[in-house]
């Protein structure tokens, strides 16, 4: 898996007293595949119950696969909601009948929780990808990775008007097996992607459209962006590439839990 580059510091500069975590800027990021078992104990989260339903734990490794099988596609669409972008990608989603799953950030959530409400209204899944989109967390202390996922849960939640993240996604796939079992007995499902459009890095429509044909073959999770700079290129792309994987015979699904 590639890692995350430039483009990123944006983040940096989403601050507020309400968060009380440091919004880190950053440069590159890494996927850094895990190891599927992880030993050790349960980490017990103290974070305060939160709506949305019961807490079912689930499985802790690293998810690609697509609850629509061999030929489905998991479309995945990271770090907002933005007020810019997300509307243009739903609009996208909702031409094709496409259902996906977004990876939120706390800090986005609690900013525009209208968008995360759009985005559950029309089917989508929310997936926790931290506070601050710290992607040196799995440097960090495990009290860190604790209260980047556990707040960033909450804030979801609240954003949502209850309704709870399915899956987790470590910021530049920066997962420990600390954090994978802190989400997975959160009910949260650890989620990895297989196709990374590096549409952040703003490299045209062509590119991000060739960049999927080209790896789809590799597994069924794409990885698009909705904030974080100009995402025009993204929506573009999407509006070519949704239909391109329905004429060969792929179908729309979320990552399996």
């Amino acid at each position: 898996m590639a890692r995350h580059g430039a483009g990123r510091g944006w983040y940096g500069k989403v601050v507020t007293a309400a968060l009380g975590v440091t919004v880190f800027a950053v440069g590159a990021s890494v996927w850094t595949a895990q190891a599927d078992v992880v030993g050790g104990s349960s980490p017990e989260a103290t974070a305060p119950a939160t709506p949305g339903g019961d807490l079912r734990p689930v499985a802790k490794t690293i998810v690609h696969a697509s609850d629509q099988g061999a030929r489905g596609v998991n479309i995945t669409v990271d770090d907002g909601p933005d007020p810019a972008w997300t509307p243009q990608v739903l609009n996208v989603l909702k031409e094709f009948g496409v259902k996906a799953t977004f990876c939120v950030t706390g800090a986005q959530a609690q900013a525009h929780p209208d968008l995360v409400k759009e985005v559950v209204a029309a089917g989508h899944r929310l997936c926790d990808h931290t506070v601050s989109h710290d992607v040196t967390m799995d440097k960090k202390s495990e009290a860190y990775q604790k209260k980047e996922i556990l707040d960033a849960e909450r804030m979801i939640v609240e954003a949502s008007g209850g309704v709870r993240p399915q899956y987790y996604r470590a910021p530049g796939g920066a997962f420990t097996p600390y954090s994978r079992e802190l989400a997975a007995s959160r009910g949260m499902r650890p989620l990895g992607w297989n196709v990374d459009t590096k549409d952040f890095e703003q490299p045209g429509a062509d590119a991000i459209v060739a960049t999927v044909q080209r790896e789809i073959a590799n597994g069924p999770t794409v990885l698009f962006h909705d904030a974080g700079g100009d995402r025009a290129q993204t929506v573009e792309a999407m509006r070519r590439v949704l239909p391109w994987l329905k004429e060969q015979g792929y179908s729309f699904g979320f990552p399996v839990r």
